[in-house]
């Protein structure tokens, strides 16, 4: 057994996904290369180039940065996401929102303003990040 492999390369440990379970308070910003879930509460910012769960009793206040995002809980504060945004039914969103494809169940809460359709440049949480021609919802 000594010597052997066991199936695992670099790459797979980087897809590792990152949870902060119900009951947990985090205060300060979050900077990570794998996917995050948060089932707790978070006051402070989200970045990561991976894809971001937000769970139904899941709470942010402060600005989220990601590739992908499936959002049950609450955000006050900026969501982007370079790729999809799906809000589910039991989402609240109170902030902006800035992504290339929006997906909104019935049920959601959403106020704030929308910038979509555009390829975001930079995961740097800049709007003026933006590709010219995004759309204005």
């Amino acid at each position: 057994m000594l010597g052997k492999s066991i199936g695992k390369n670099s790459s797979d440990m980087n897809g590792s996904v990152n949870l902060i379970g119900t009951g947990t308070k985090i205060t300060g910003d979050i900077n990570c290369d794998g996917d995050v879930r948060i089932d707790g509460n978070l006051q402070g910012n989200l970045t990561t180039t991976g894809k971001f769960v937000l769970g139904p009793q899941g709470f942010i206040d402060g600005n989220v940065t990601c590739a992908n995002a499936d959002i049950s809980g609450e955000i006050k504060g900026t969501i982007q996401t370079n790729e999809l945004l799906m809000l589910k039914s039991t989402a609240k969103i109170k902030g902006d929102i800035i992504t290339n494809k929006l997906s909104i169940e019935a049920g959601a809460i959403f106020n704030g303003s929308c910038n979509m359709g555009a390829v975001v440049k930079s995961m740097s949480g800049n709007s003026s990040n933006l590709v010219n021609g995004a759309k204005t919802a």
